[in-house]
């Protein structure tokens, strides 16, 4: 039987002390931690895998295999087996579904109308629902002015809270499409609400309808002065540069922000946090962040200052790294596993074996295109790395639209709700969020592959 978890996150000091039992695990297997999947094969590393162990899973079915991620042993294998499965289980973040009626009494999602579910499947549409309706129940409840959603994308979250909640919702993201689609989408939108208040008579109520930034979110200097500009009452135009809105001193001025984030990918979910305790307008982060792979870590080669991991002075202090590979890792959730069948787990091993077989050709006859490992997700990162330096490298894109309507005042993923306290417990939080995530993939992927 599987460890319990007997740590917490009740407090900062508990959160801490969680993190640092991880980072104590992990480091005698920091050769499993840094090395992606196909390097496990490529690279021989099962040889400093301990011999008992190696000669016991060799033998063992593939249906045991699979549920070695869940914490689940057999009685015949060795001890030291059995203990650092177990304890590697009892380490893990739990990853339970919360009751929100329990956290919102009031919560009840919002079923959207077939204009506003328009090209969302079901997956996106089940998210927008669930989440807009926390949204507006967070946002009333600390008497928010606005809403801004961090990283909207075309805009599907922004506009059910701006249309159905009846939200005052700015949209940011980084690429100007996604604004024009979002303006499109809202047009259509409000056609249809604005005939269904003529055919009911009320055809005088005003719309609220979302204000579109375009904007790369590069840095927390970036987000605060967004938040600042959003925070003014009136006609808005876009500065010059985000810079000159935070030399005006524009803040303080009495409005009250949430930000919220449907995926809010690697460092952006940061950003927020670090957001929410720098501006006192900010009053609450209602975020569901995704990608902690491509989170900026400290120490490898980063040339900005301000890095997504590790947050926490606390973390810093326990010399933790995770690594490029070991972030990689983490996108693969080897807790999935419990659920394949036999011969869908021997396609899951296979697939490694081939990529791996597949690197160490390049390896030898194509050396040339070789950055190793140069196939599947540590590819992909590779050009988004090169995609992001390439990015940074051109001016920002600071356009901004708006609507000229008048204004009203006013297993889903993990949704981490923080208000605004003025302390900054939410930082060892987060940094124990992100090492559970990506110990735990690494240690379940590259363990069971030997």
């Amino acid at each position: 039987m599987a460890k319990q978890c007997k740590y917490s996150c009740d407090s900062a000091a508990e959160t801490l002390e969680w993190i640092k039992a991880i980072a104590d695990f992990i480091k005698p297997f920091s050769f499993l931690i840094n090395a992606h999947v196909v390097n496990f094969f490529k690279d021989r590393l099962w040889e400093a895998v301990d011999e008992d162990w190696l000669q016991c899973l060799s033998n063992e079915s593939v249906e045991s295999l699979l549920l070695i991620p869940s914490g689940i042993v057999q009685d015949h294998w060795p001890t030291s087996l059995k203990e650092f499965i177990l304890t590697l289980k009892s380490l893990f973040y739990p990853r339970e579904q919360a009751d929100l009626k329990k956290v919102f009494p009031n919560f009840q999602p919002t079923s959207l109308n077939s204009v506003l579910a328009q090209g969302m499947n079901l997956k996106k549409k089940h998210e927008v629902e669930v989440l807009s309706d926390i949204v507006s129940s967070v946002a009333s409840a600390v008497r928010a002015d606005a809403v801004i959603d961090v990283g909207a994308g075309q805009g599907y979250l922004a506009q059910v809270l701006a249309f159905e909640h009846q939200l005052s919702v700015v949209a940011i993201d980084a690429c100007s499409h996604h604004g024009k689609v979002t303006n499109a989408r809202a047009e259509r939108i409000k056609k249809h609400y604005m005939a269904q208040m003529r055919k009911f008579g009320s055809g005088n109520q005003r719309l609220n309808v979302p204000q579109t930034i375009t904007c790369n979110i590069m840095s927390l200097e970036t987000l605060k002065s967004l938040t600042t500009m959003s925070s003014h009452k009136g006609d808005f135009q876009q500065p010059k540069s985000i810079e000159q809105d935070l030399e005006l001193g524009l803040a303080g001025r009495g409005s009250s922000l949430v930000l919220a984030g449907l995926h809010a990918c690697g460092d952006l979910s940061v950003t927020m946090l670090k957001t929410l305790l720098e501006c006192e307008e900010v009053r609450a982060v209602i975020s569901i962040g995704c990608c902690y792979n491509l989170l900026s870590e400290e120490g490898f080669a980063n040339a900005q200052i301000q890095y997504g991991f590790p947050m926490s002075c606390g973390v810093k202090s326990v010399n933790l790294s995770l690594g490029k590979s070991s972030r990689d890792l983490a996108c693969q959730s080897a807790e999935r596993w419990k659920i394949l069948g036999k011969d869908a787990g021997l396609h899951n091993f296979e697939l490694h074996a081939f990529r791996a077989a597949f690197q160490m050709v390049l390896h030898k006859y194509f050396p040339e295109v070789g950055i190793s490992p140069s196939i599947g997700r540590q590819g992909k990162a590779l050009r988004r790395k090169q995609q992001r330096k390439i990015i940074k490298s051109e001016p920002q894109a600071e356009e901004s639209t708006y609507s000229d309507l008048p204004q009203m005042a006013c297993n889903m993923e993990e949704a981490c709700s923080v208000t605004h306290s003025g302390e900054s417990e939410a930082e060892p939080y987060w940094d124990l969020l992100v090492t559970s995530c990506c110990f735990r993939a690494s240690l379940g992927n590259s363990y069971s592959s030997g």
